[in-house]
């Protein structure tokens, strides 16, 4: 049944609204684009196609674009600068990450970007490996002037990551060359390390703060709030397993398993009783948390960029939220939009 319009209806959330990032001088719009779907995740993609999607990513309004070298072995920002290259620089954020260097004759690390050439990420969270780094990056997207850096995936690497990789970026930061210093991640517990160690500006935190899952909520989040940090949201849909609810779908980059696609099916059948899609609920969930100012969404065709589009600006009744923690699908301290 179709929720009733009333003062209890959100007004549904506006994706080009510009929101100041943390403590930083950039404006981000409340959605961005990630680009691991440019680099072929999961199945290959060609390049007209991936420069059809930044183009109808740009139309639709959005300013704000999250890229890295492991994305596509190099193809996501080759394929996000050919398009950006075209725009005014003053218009749009654009993030990379630093941490894997792609040589040739290197192992492959996984099957996950079927396609991709053969340059094989290798771990490198050195001083000197981060420099080569962006270096690699500029040249691959054709824009000599990235925004944010973010250290990847740093998870065996922690020590190296703060000693090596961070004052890298400090350095880059302190002279301007770049605007904020981040970490992204697919936990929170190192980013919660991070922040108490140094001065990072923002986090991307993927997967771990979604309807699934709100284990960014116990630390992360308030000490976040605390320090100033912002948190950028990614892995809304924890893979896919929220846009799509059905056995076989994708949750955290791997088959999900049964429990976790029943979870998704109660959550939909929620959403269903109130006439609003699951994913227009997973895609606004994270930002009703004060930590969280932007919700990235990766794309391979229009159609999917469009429909992310209309779920951002769809209006989610109070009931939603209210039935969702009645059922013990979210808890009851859990904020929402």
């Amino acid at each position: 049944m179709a929720a009733k319009a009333g003062r209890n209806r959100s007004l549904g959330l506006n994706p080009t609204e510009r929101v100041k990032l943390g403590r930083t001088p950039l404006q981000v719009t409340r959605l961005g684009f990630g680009t691991a779907p440019l680099g072929g995740l999961f199945q290959a993609l060609a390049d007209d196609e991936a420069h059809q999607v930044v183009e109808a990513a740009w139309s639709a309004g959005i300013r704000f674009f999250d890229t890295a070298p492991q994305y596509g072995n190099g193809l996501a920002e080759q394929r996000l600068g050919a398009v950006l290259g075209t725009k005014p620089r003053d218009q749009y954020v654009l993030a990379t990450k630093v941490g894997r260097l792609l040589r040739a004759g290197a192992p492959p690390q996984s099957d996950t970007f079927p396609g991709a050439p053969p340059l094989n990420p290798v771990y490198d969270f050195s001083y000197d490996g981060v420099m080569r780094s962006v270096e690699e990056s500029v040249a691959r997207l054709g824009i000599d002037k990235i925004d944010i850096l973010h250290i990847h995936d740093p998870d065996q690497h922690f020590e190296e990551a703060l000693t090596g990789a961070y004052p890298a970026l400090d350095r880059l930061r302190a002279e301007g060359t770049i605007k904020a210093v981040g970490a992204g991640m697919n936990q929170a517990e190192m980013l919660a390390r991070f922040a108490r160690e140094a001065k990072f500006d923002c986090f991307l935190l993927a997967g771990r703060y979604t309807l699934l899952d709100q284990v960014g909520l116990q630390d992360l989040l308030p000490l976040c709030v605390e320090r100033g940090i912002a948190i950028i949201a990614g892995g809304v849909f924890n893979s896919g397993i929220l846009a799509d609810p059905r056995p076989g779908s994708h949750y955290n980059y791997q088959t999900a398993p049964e429990e976790v696609v029943q979870r998704a099916a109660r959550i939909k059948a929620v959403c269903d009783r109130h006439g609003v899609s699951q994913k227009a609920a997973a895609i606004q969930f994270p930002l009703g948390h004060p930590a969280v100012q932007t919700v990235l969404t990766g794309c391979r065709a229009v159609d999917e960029l469009n429909e992310n589009v209309d779920a951002f600006r769809t209006p989610i009744p109070d009931e939603v939220w209210q039935d969702l923690k009645a059922e013990g699908l979210l808890s009851a301290e859990v904020p929402v939009p």
